[in-house]
């Protein structure tokens, strides 16, 4: 733990290293645990003092987030796969009248209804009213869950605002501290409510591991798995439990408000960095646990800073680095592998073209005059003149084509070899569309040409198979008329336009 605080708060807030050094020659011996709350610039003691956790209170609360962050990654994981993310929040809403209608009753029959079991207990109760209440209106009525999330949110929501004001109206209820609920209190913890956090949340990522392959089932294939025997509607139920369960114990931390943030942003950052859900369970745990631990650590050197917020803010800006770099689903890499793509079929394009240029002037068979003029290609495909030369530049850089006298173009015999290769396949995929699609032969060109680029080899031996072929290197004819226009090429070429070829 101590290890992660002091390199990423040394990575990140280094370069304010000489204006706090000044700072605490100026005020020296000035000391600050988390729980200050003074308006003044951090010194150079406050940061060592939280980056080797030396103070006790400090030490506390970043176990008590790190342990939240953890749980509620792993939780929010199939939570979040299972399509339930919105009923975290629906469930820290429908809290607030638990904890308020408990601190009521319970200081009615004269306890300390300030006590944190006693006030967990209320919300855990009334948040599985609100699951319930969500349950009933989805399956009884012909509103969607979205509706029913919406309806439980502001009703339970309203009523816990309504009991607050009751608690703000008895003697006891002015240091009820009730409000902390709402936006968390991260400061305020002690070793009690540390240990609690642990235990809960340590219980809950036990029973999801023990349940890993039930939960996994669960989340992407429901009706799979219940025609398998497994108990679905019993696996939800322990699913939804531990979402009351790590929801509630966050309360204390980050407040009802925000605690929908740390059962979704893990998870969702998560998701860009793996497709496996083992993956992506351990990276929001990682994830889940460096936002509590950094998020409480900034909020221990920068006064006037609430843990709960600055918890979310190093959520939020983990999952923005990870929308952005994360492999393979980053924003990132997928521009890159569009980019890649479209090399390839700009490539294969102008492979494509040049042998049936070469075919449709009878040119395959003669090796020493398998020219091709550039300016007949612009018409082919319609290429601007700046975008085909940088095509034939890469392709050249590939050594799959040559330039002769600045205006022609020779394919090599590499280059003759995978442009047979692509002429194949485009063509097995045309008559597989004439054949068992009834596409017009006449149509068909632009559909073989928007899924050629992405086959692969399991499906072209299929569909050589399919279409009795029995060599790969045999050259289909065309289905459909090529469409040349020799007009500026050589007089003594051929018409370019063969029916049938």
């Amino acid at each position: 733990m101590r290890l992660f605080v002091i390199v990423f708060l040394l990575m990140s807030l280094c370069p304010y290293a000489p204006l706090l050094a000044a700072n605490g020659a100026n005020s020296p011996g000035s000391q600050r645990s988390i729980t200050d709350r003074s308006i003044s610039i951090p010194e150079w003691k406050d940061w060592k003092r939280v980056f080797f956790l030396e103070d006790y209170n400090t030490r506390i609360v970043i176990l008590g987030t790190t342990l939240l962050g953890m749980s509620a990654g792993m939780i929010g994981s199939f939570a979040l796969l299972r399509k339930r993310a919105l009923m975290g929040d629906a469930l820290s809403h429908a809290t607030l009248p638990g904890i308020a209608l408990a601190f009521i009753l319970a200081t009615s029959f004269g306890m300390n209804g300030k006590t944190l079991p006693v006030l967990l207990s209320g919300a855990a109760i009334s948040g599985l009213l609100g699951i319930a209440s969500i349950l009933m209106i989805r399956n009884l009525t012909r509103l969607k869950e979205d509706a029913a999330l919406g309806i439980v949110l502001s009703v339970f929501f309203g009523a816990g605002v309504a009991l607050l004001g009751i608690v703000q109206q008895m003697q006891t209820g002015h240091a009820a501290g009730l409000e902390s609920f709402i936006y968390g209190k991260t400061a305020s913890m002690v070793a009690s409510d540390a240990w609690l956090i642990g235990s809960a949340g340590l219980s809950c990522m036990l029973i999801s591991i023990f349940l890993y392959k039930e939960l996994t089932l669960l989340c992407f294939d429901e009706g799979f798995a219940h025609s398998r025997g497994f108990p679905v509607v019993l696996l939800d139920m322990i699913l939804m439990g531990l979402v009351v369960v790590v929801t509630i114990i966050g309360l204390q931390a980050v407040g009802l408000i925000l605690m929908i943030s740390l059962l979704v942003i893990p998870p969702a950052a998560a998701r860009f960095w793996t497709e496996k859900i083992f993956y992506l369970s351990f990276v929001a745990t990682i994830l889940g646990a460096l936002s509590g631990m950094v998020g409480s650590a900034m909020s221990a050197i920068f006064p006037n800073l609430p843990s709960g917020a600055m918890i979310v803010l190093v959520a939020t800006s983990m999952f923005l680095v990870s929308m952005v770099f994360g492999v393979p689903r980053g924003i990132l890499i997928r521009k890159l592998r569009r980019y890649q793509l479209n090399r390839k079929v700009d490539r294969q394009h102008l492979l494509r073209s040049i042998y049936e240029y070469l075919e449709a002037h009878n040119l395959l068979t003669d090796q020493t005059n398998q020219l091709v003029p550039i300016k007949d290609l612009y018409q082919m495909r319609s290429w601007l003149p700046t975008d085909l030369h940088s095509i034939i530049h890469r392709a050249s850089q590939q050594d799959l084509l040559q330039t002769v006298d600045g205006n022609q173009i020779r394919l090599t015999p590499l280059g003759l070899t995978e442009a047979a290769r692509i002429v194949h396949e485009y063509r097995l995929w045309e008559l597989y569309l004439i054949t068992y699609a009834d596409v017009a032969s006449s149509k068909v060109d632009r559909d073989a040409d928007a899924i050629e680029h992405v086959l692969e080899p399991e499906v072209i031996s299929e569909l050589e198979t399919l279409l009795s072929q029995q060599s790969s290197t045999d050259i289909l004819p065309s289905p459909h008329t090529l469409q040349l226009k020799p007009g500026n090429s050589d007089s003594s070429a051929p018409d370019s336009r063969r029916p049938g070829s």
